[in-house]
């Protein structure tokens, strides 16, 4: 059954999906939406390392439904594990039919990040920032 508040938390990255995105089954590709999903992982990885980040893997990557031409694609990103220099990162992704106040979920993954330096190599994260 659909849901009306699927994820906690605010989004990271809502677009609409659009018909350049689609496969010959007019259905939206698969690697699009993985790249949106990169996208948010990669924004929680700057955050987190307050610098620049590269995705070095994601695992368990499900595509649960489609995702259809003017559906409204959210994605949440959590910060799951930090390592010295590496990042675990959950990002799942809903989407929201175009007409509908209805939201399912249609992706989830495991992207782990490596926060690096000025000339690509691994560095130390800083130590988390404390809440005021």
């Amino acid at each position: 059954m659909p849901e009306l508040s699927p994820e906690r938390g605010e989004p990271v990255i809502r677009t609409i999906a659009m018909p350049a995105d689609t496969n010959p089954a007019g259905d939206i590709f698969g690697g699009w939406l993985m790249s949106q999903m990169d996208l948010a992982a990669g924004s929680v990885a700057a955050r987190v390392s307050r610098g620049r980040a590269a995705t070095i893997a994601v695992e368990g990557m499900q595509f649960l439904k489609p995702v259809k031409v003017g559906d409204e694609v959210t994605l949440y990103a959590y910060l799951v594990k930090r390592g010295r220099s590496s990042m675990t990162i959950e990002v799942r992704a809903w989407h929201r039919p175009r007409c509908q106040e209805w939201s399912e979920q249609v992706t989830r993954a495991t992207f782990t990040f490596v926060a690096i330096d000025g000339n690509g190599r691994s560095r130390p994260l800083p130590d988390p920032v404390q809440a005021g």
